[in-house]
């Protein structure tokens, strides 16, 4: 690969990729910084190496940022420095400079580009922004300060913790944006590490009102006793959820095509997976029961159908189930940390088996190439004994 090789990047290989450097040729690269990655335009001018920020990913497509790339190249050509034009091309126009003004149009353009998933993600976005962030929204984006997102912060942290953590990320997602954008110099006042982790400290798991409160694995076999003594669709998609570790909607969304009862094995599609790749998910023999007696009863293609035609059943039926079933202290989604306590404390399953039953993305290098070739049967005999653990 010459230094000339250019476009040697392609939208898939970018989703593919966690490098925190990748290049495109022709000094365009794609960057990782706190956690959000950024185009950068690499070159050389009057002697100096300079670089460029071209904008966020989430904004800015791998086409968009050639564009803008070439634009940059063909000014060089001409003997002119990308940046100072940028510089003038600024000072010209209208900046949005307060922090409300520059979050709605950084969401705008997230949809726009069709870079989320569902419109829960835009609407979560929207409301951190525009509700909880009100106290900044008219702040310019470059006088925000460490304390002023404590202040935004302090009133919901420890109380409503998962909203506070999103809030932050949120906040620290679009001042990165600006800082690319050049609206903003120094270091993200929202970032964790190095900087609010010193000022606030994340509450003990045990004494937050967390809302994916998690049953402590003791009592969970108790629980799938009650929850079998239970009628309807729901307990039984609620029983399932428990023995594969999986979410709610991953189990909710079932259909027969995507259950391969002689092999055991029940793949979840890409689009339906949070972490957007697809799972393969091993059916112990517990669970292969279960999904028998649905395949029996079965009206559509949902392995859990709901009340209404054709439509999957809703979240709020499996919490019923769970309080029918005396866990109404519990959230469905707490199960999974409780498979993950089990596995650790009682099976004592290696961290990448273990994370990679919760087709959670994982770290280092071989935990990766787990998630790659999934080590289906060594989940196997993991979900086997938690089937067998949960009764």
């Amino acid at each position: 690969m010459g230094s000339h090789t250019r476009n040697a990047l392609t939208v898939k290989s970018i989703a593919a990729s966690k490098a925190a450097k990748l290049r495109d040729g022709g000094g365009l690269w794609l960057v990782t910084k706190g956690g959000s990655r950024y185009w950068i335009f690499s070159f050389t001018f009057a002697g100096l190496r300079r670089e460029m920020g071209l904008g966020p990913l989430h904004t800015v497509g791998l086409a968009d940022a050639r564009e803008k790339a070439e634009d940059a190249r063909k000014l060089l050509r001409h003997g002119i420095d990308p940046l100072a034009v940028r510089k003038e091309e600024q000072a010209d126009a209208p900046k949005l400079t307060t922090f409300g003004e520059y979050a709605d149009a950084f969401v705008d353009a997230a949809v726009k580009a069709g870079r989320w998933r569902g419109d829960k993600t835009e609407a979560r976005w929207r409301n951190l922004l525009e509700n909880h962030a009100k106290p900044i929204r008219a702040k310019t984006l470059a006088s925000i300060r460490t304390k002023d997102v404590i202040a935004v912060l302090n009133p919901i942290w420890g109380s409503k913790q998962e909203t506070a953590e999103k809030l932050r990320e949120a906040i620290e997602r679009v001042l990165d944006a600006a800082k690319v954008e050049g609206h903003r110099a120094g270091e993200n006042p929202a970032a964790w590490k190095g900087n609010l982790e010193h000022a606030m400290h994340k509450p003990n798991p045990l004494t937050a009102t967390s809302h994916h409160a998690a049953m402590p694995y003791a009592d969970v076999p108790a629980f799938m006793k009650a929850i079998g003594g239970v009628g309807g669709v729901a307990a039984r998609a609620l029983e399932l959820a428990v023995m594969t570790a999986c979410r709610s909607g991953e189990v909710r969304g079932a259909v027969w095509p995507e259950v391969n009862l002689g092999e055991k094995v029940w793949t979840i599609p890409a689009k339906r997976m949070k972490s957007g790749n697809e799972h393969r998910v091993p059916l112990s023999d517990k669970a292969v029961e279960l999904l028998k007696v649905m395949k029996k009863q079965s009206v559509n293609d949902y392995v859990f159908p709901g009340v209404r035609d054709k439509k999957p059943l809703s979240d709020m039926s499996l919490a019923k189930a769970l309080a029918s079933a005396g866990g109404d202290a519990y959230t469905v989604h707490g199960f999974r940390s409780t498979f993950r306590d089990w596995a650790t404390e009682v099976a004592h399953a290696p961290r990448e088996i273990a994370e990679a039953a919760l087709a959670h993305a994982v770290g280092d290098a071989v935990e990766r190439s787990y998630a790659r070739s999934d080590a289906l049967e060594r989940r196997r005999a993991l979900m086997q004994e938690w089937a067998t653990y949960c009764g």
